[in-house]
């Protein structure tokens, strides 16, 4: 892949202040990319698709560059690259789990990397620093993210697309709301009991473990199980127009291929060209109309994974009782269920792009303020009734 040369930047003299955050930001990103391309070389078995990873960390660290020197011409020092906290767990990850999973999560990135330096570039002023140089790396990261997308198997364009995270985000958010819900109600359990019953605590977390469980896995079933039907009921209805009004249905994909940029008359002559194969031409609409991409999980598994993650979260807040009594049951159980949250929590930061440890900190505040809650109003109902 030919990297594009460094765009050269106008300075005017009334211009805003670069916002040098902004530049080191995107620096460390584009750092913890290369890192992840590397990772990735290492790890691919395919010469090909090894020697591709290679060249589009080498392209990442060109990137690394115009951010340091940028960072550099307005009087900040580059630190030492050290992979971020959220860097480090996707690698870990990749380690376990092989290039299948580091490749959406890279894919990903990317698409977010698009949106990060186009709207950099529309809302800083001409000629501004970073301006021509987010512009620029846009177009290099949307590069790299078709790369990607294809080498996936995907179609369309992936910086539109949010990653769903498919089987380790079910296990993720099953987990957290599993531990969080059970988390409250021994909680309240507790605080309800004057003794601190432990039979009681036990009765009612393994009983709130079964019902999250049946709960989020019937939900997550139904979900999947109604997108199922709303995306067949809509490729049905597509194949029908497709059928019986080819003419607009033509037209119709001209104008989407001309809205990407293509002449009017190139826009048409390939949507009669698609127009020939009816299975392609619903292909397409399908792709480019309904924005309706590759399926997910089947309704079974999804119920399955969701509903086994949430019983594993929420056995967390009742194991200590099993083992322990008393008081020292109630401290083990505690710790334990406010650790589980700080770690899902770093490990939902995989899907939405933030910081481990601010991902941590909120889950963690969330769970402490469940707990509280779930106490005091445990305990104020024992003194009512």
């Amino acid at each position: 892949m030919t990297a594009l040369p460094p765009p050269k930047t106008a300075h005017r003299e009334d211009a805003p202040a670069p916002d040098l955050d902004s530049f080191e930001h995107h620096w460390q990103d584009e750092a913890d990319a290369a890192y992840l391309y590397r990772l990735l070389a290492d790890a691919e078995p395919d010469v090909k698709k090894k020697d591709l990873f290679r060249r589009l960390a080498e392209v990442e660290d060109r990137h690394v560059e115009i951010w340091a020197k940028l960072l550099a011409d307005h009087g900040r020092p580059v630190r030492s690259f050290r992979p971020s906290p959220r860097t480090r767990l996707l690698a870990a990850l990749g380690r376990l789990l092989g290039p299948g999973f580091l490749l959406p999560m890279l894919l990903a990135e990317e698409g977010r990397e698009v949106k990060a330096y186009l709207d950099m570039h529309r809302t800083t002023a001409r000629g501004a620093a970073g301006s021509s140089e987010a512009l620029t790396l846009a177009r290099e990261s949307a590069e790299h993210a078709t790369t990607l997308s294809e080498m996936s198997g995907r179609k369309g364009e992936p910086w539109h697309r949010i990653a769903s995270g498919g089987f380790l985000r079910n296990v993720v958010y099953g987990f957290n709301d599993g531990l969080t819900a059970n988390f409250g109600l021994v909680a309240g359990v507790i605080g309800a009991s004057a003794t601190q019953a432990h039979h009681t605590v036990i009765v009612a977390g393994v009983a709130g473990l079964i019902a999250d469980a049946l709960s989020m896995g019937s939900s997550g079933y139904l979900a999947a199980k109604s997108e199922q039907e709303v995306y067949a009921n809509e490729i049905a209805m597509e194949r029908d127009e497709i059928a019986l009004m080819p003419e607009v249905e033509r037209d119709e994909l001209a104008l989407i291929y001309e809205a990407k940029g293509m002449s009017a008359e190139s826009a048409h002559a390939l949507a009669t060209e698609v127009m020939a194969n009816p299975a392609r031409m619903l292909e397409e609409q399908v792709q480019e109309e309904l924005g309706i991409g590759e399926p997910h999980m089947s309704p079974l598994r999804e119920g399955w994974v969701t509903g086994t993650a949430t019983a594993v979260g929420a056995f967390i807040p009742v194991f200590a009782f099993l083992i322990w009594s008393g008081t020292t049951a109630v401290i083990i159980a505690f710790a334990l269920s406010m650790l589980s949250h700080f770690v899902v929590g770093g490990a939902r930061s995989v899907f939405t792009g933030r910081g481990v440890f601010r991902s941590g900190l909120d889950m963690f505040v969330v769970g402490l303020g469940v707990a509280v809650v779930g106490y005091f109003v445990g305990e104020r109902i024992s003194r009512v009734i």
